[in-house]
């Protein structure tokens, strides 16, 4: 073997995972998490213990970039009763000649890059930070007959993306699961309530894949609540016979429609108490998610708002910020996450944004310590959206002006700053308002 030969052997020792390969461990460890540890994350001690490998080199098989050998690979894959396939590694210098691989292989790579901050996150993706035991009671809590989660949290916080994760738990215990977006409705059908909750056992049933039987349960004689709750009661459930775990998405839409509000929520805690009652509605289990406070009066035993497991999502955490800088393959030291949330708090969305783009060398930490007005480019479309949003209501902008124009903590009307927390501008402390994080309070000050 010639001195070439032997450096190019030399090189190929060492092995890391393929997308295939990480996509199939990662689900058979969410899996046995699910099943052996209470939905609960294994820590890298307690899969030292699995694995029977020291946490060094657990680290480096998590890392997805430093090489390790076949062998650790195969006591990773067997540790979760999988068989370490040829397609489940490659070497590392192969991503290095991505541009002479085939198509098909330079798709399987892509699965490497990180993903672009923004929308619900896909249920296996690595930059999900989680934030237990948060999620570890909602999957426990969501397998209990006629649950109720209630989750609410700023604009951009994970709400969707934590309720996906719940769902596609609910889903492996072996229910049939599915998201409505309130988003989706339109105006006018949010005006009205017979023609509302027939959208809703609309979507509903188009979304099971199941014969509409609307027409033959709604009755005007008793009314649209009645033929709505008649229409899941002995149509849907039992057609399906496994429970059915809706997720509710930005039910704080209707709080712009108080009347339908009232009626709708009323009807959602009545299912609730009814699975006390009737073992049909034990099937049924929702996951409500909104981002305001309950800013509308609703009658306190007719409100899902007040049963249920209830969950704030909190802002992410020096830690979790460090932990997320390392799945962008960023050894950051404490002084430079702390720089970081100066800038943008904890906000997921936007500590995940400049990440991804310092990351991608197309920013530095001491750029994004400069940033203002003029210069905002990674978050001008975000910046935007938010002017967009403050536009469309002057006095809600003229409260959020009050707030980023002082520096001391301003109080405002309660459905004021219910809103501006809600789209994630502010934070409350007490009924004082402040600026969520020096990104809105550079690039708005005397501006809105």
């Amino acid at each position: 073997m010639n001195q070439t030969q032997k450096i190019r052997s030399r090189r190929r020792r060492g092995i890391i995972l393929t997308a295939q390969g990480w996509e199939k461990l990662m689900q058979a460890k969410s899996d046995a998490e699910y099943e052996y540890n209470s939905g609960k994350r294994y820590t890298l001690e307690a899969l030292s213990e699995l694995t029977g490998l020291d946490t060094n080199t657990l680290s480096k098989v998590w890392s997805q970039s430093t090489p390790v050998d076949k062998r650790t690979l195969k006591s990773c894959f067997a540790a979760f009763n999988l068989t370490l396939a040829t397609t489940d590694y490659c070497h590392p210098e192969v991503a290095s000649e991505k541009r002479r691989q085939p198509e098909e292989l330079r798709e399987l790579e892509s699965h490497f890059q990180p993903e672009v901050p923004g929308g619900q996150m896909a249920v296996n993706s690595p930059f999900y930070i989680e934030r237990l035991p948060i999620e570890a009671k909602c999957y426990q809590t969501i397998r209990q007959p006629g649950s109720l989660i209630r989750l609410k949290a700023a604009k951009g916080s994970g709400k969707s993306s934590l309720m996906a994760r719940i769902l596609a738990q609910a889903a492996q215990s072996g229910g049939r699961t599915l998201s409505v977006s309130f988003q989706l409705a339109d105006t006018t059908t949010l005006k009205n309530l017979d023609t509302f909750l027939k959208w809703f056992c609309n979507y509903v049933t188009l979304k099971l894949n199941l014969p509409n039987r609307i027409e033959e349960h709604w009755s005007d004689f008793f009314g649209s609540k009645l033929s709505c709750s008649a229409y899941f009661e002995n149509y849907l459930l039992p057609q399906i016979q496994k429970p059915l775990v809706l997720g509710l998405d930005e039910v704080d839409r209707l709080f712009n429609y108080p009347d339908l509000a009232e009626d709708f929520f009323g009807l959602l805690r009545n299912w609730h108490e009814e699975a006390k009652n009737l073992e049909i509605w034990q099937r049924l289990r929702l996951i409500v998610v909104h981002s305001t406070e309950v800013y509308i009066p609703l009658n306190v035993n007719k409100s899902p708002f007040n049963v249920g497991l209830p969950i704030y999502l909190p802002a992410l955490t020096e830690e979790q910020v460090q932990d997320l800088a390392r799945r962008y393959q960023l050894n950051w030291s404490r002084e430079q996450v702390q720089k970081l949330m100066v800038i943008v708090g904890g906000s997921p969305y936007l500590v995940q944004m400049a990440l991804y783009h310092i990351q991608q060398q197309q920013l530095t930490l001491e750029e994004l310590e400069q940033i203002s007005a003029d210069s905002p480019a990674i978050y001008r479309d975000h910046l935007q959206q938010q002017m967009w949003s403050l536009n469309q209501n002057p006095e809600l902008k003229a409260a959020f002006a009050q707030v980023v124009n002082s520096d001391y903590p301003v109080e405002l009307d309660l459905v004021k700053a219910f809103k501006l927390e809600s789209i994630g501008l502010i934070c409350l402390e007490g009924k004082q308002a402040v600026p969520s994080c020096q990104l809105y309070k550079r690039c708005f000050f005397q501006q809105s």
